[in-house]
């Protein structure tokens, strides 16, 4: 039996009241030796103090290493230094992202006695459909998000990779609203389409008569981020000739506008997003290398929707809600399957054009699989289930079948969650969750 680790003193009491974030200490075995009035508001738990930290967080019967997740104590432990994880946890607003910072203190003897859990908050994401913003649980959806929340409270530049319908402005805006310029404003600009001419006065604003047709002084919009994000779209469409006045920005705040002699000035946070390979475009010469560097200090990947199949059901279920009209309308199981099946070049915008055909086509508020484009199906897998017509299949829900096959799989698996998981294309937190719900 482990041995509880002595209650904390006063000063340590009075360390966790002074923070403004849910925190707790926790002893070396996982309980929860004390929590602030935050970690109270925000967990809902009436006493958590003597039970284990996984839990209040994740309703765990085992530290979340051995539920397939990255334990940030258990990181302390075998490091001895700080650790941070992006965790999903229960909270009394049901589940939530989580940024979990932990910290070793260290006593007399530089043994670390306790450990202290300070939960940030993350803002912009959510974990179900009742949210805003950007959306999801999978694996590949939380490292991308756990990127975000180490980026968002400084002042570096971000660059947002990723192919095009996966939502970039979604995610740059979650890192203005994770920011210390949260309450200023966020501007962005369509570096895409523009003749070098227009997206210079778009962005640096013009002087009367500074052209034919303007008739009068306006601002650009890097006069309207002043002192909030700025997000460049598309960067990678910048004419080569406007890319040493975008460095000479980006690099001084100082700018002029078309026509005007006047230096100004702006305070902004940078933010941008390309769906180019710039490197290659550095090494071809139609993008400044000084101006790469300067812009891709952070990079953050975003991944394809074919790397985040877990999240498929959530992501119908939020963008049908977001479709007007359709907030009643559900995808059938088979739709489903059909759509797991389809590689979605467009990726989330992509999924959003079936979604809205498929509504308009359904006349019972169901999408099924003749709802949406045939060429969905080529290559899908096509389960053919055949029965003896003189014995009937026994009758059993989904959840019950659900069940079944996975007691069946992990049999055959031998206990190996991680590869299991990965057959089945889910992250091992999910498979855990599952298999511990089998009757």
């Amino acid at each position: 039996m482990a041995t509880l680790t002595p209650a904390p003193g006063a000063e340590l009491n009075s360390m966790l009241e002074a923070l403004a974030e849910p925190a707790a200490l926790l002893s070396p075995d996982y309980r929860i030796l004390a929590v602030n009035h935050a970690y109270l508001r925000y967990y809902g738990h009436q006493a958590p103090v003597g039970g284990h930290c996984y839990e209040m967080s994740h309703g765990y019967t085992a530290p979340c290493d051995q539920a397939g997740e990255l334990c940030p104590l258990k990181g302390c432990q075998q490091s001895g230094s700080r650790q941070r994880v992006l965790h999903l946890h229960n909270t009394q607003h049901g589940e939530e992202h989580v940024d979990v910072e932990m910290i070793p203190v260290f006593n007399a003897q530089q043994r670390a006695e306790y450990y202290l859990e300070i939960i940030h908050l993350v803002r912009g994401a959510c974990a179900d459909a009742q949210g805003e913003g950007l959306v999801g649980r999978s694996v590949a959806f939380n490292q991308m998000l756990s990127m975000v929340q180490r980026a968002a409270p400084s002042e570096i530049s971000v660059l947002l990779q990723g192919e095009s319908g996966t939502g970039k402005e979604l995610v740059a805006r979650a890192v203005h609203e994770s920011s210390p310029r949260a309450n200023q404003s966020f501007v962005t600009v369509e570096c895409s389409g523009l003749s070098e001419n227009l997206f210079e006065s778009e962005l640096f604003g013009h002087e009367r008569g500074a052209f034919t047709g303007a008739i009068s002084r306006k601002s650009g919009l890097v006069s309207a981020a002043h002192s909030g994000t700025l997000f460049l779209d598309e960067i990678g469409e910048v004419p080569l000739g406007l890319q040493v006045k975008l460095l000479r920005l980006i690099e001084t705040g100082n700018y002029r506008t078309v026509g005007g002699l006047e230096l100004q000035h702006a305070d902004f946070r940078l933010v941008c997003a390309t769906h180019r390979d710039l490197e290659a475009m550095v090494a071809q010469g139609t993008f400044r290398q000084d101006l790469y560097y300067r812009i891709s200090t952070f990079p953050i990947g975003l991944p394809r929707l074919a790397e985040r199949w877990e999240d498929l059901p959530l992501l119908c279920e939020v963008l049908l809600k977001r479709i007007p009209g359709a907030e009643q309308v559900q995808v059938t199981e088979s739709a489903l399957a059909v759509l797991r099946g389809y590689a979605f070049p467009g990726n989330i915008r992509e999924l959003r054009n079936l979604l809205e055909r498929a509504v308009l086509l359904t006349d019972d508020r169901l999408i099924r699989p003749e709802h949406l484009p045939s060429r969905l199906a080529e290559g899908a897998a096509v389960v053919t289930v055949q029965s003896d017509a003189t014995t009937p299949l026994p009758v059993m829900t989904l959840a019950e079948q659900e069940q079944h096959y996975l007691r069946q799989l992990h049999q055959q698996f031998d206990g190996d969650n991680r590869a299991l998981a990965a057959r089945l294309g889910i992250s091992e937190r999910t498979l855990y969750r599952k298999l511990s719900q089998l009757a």
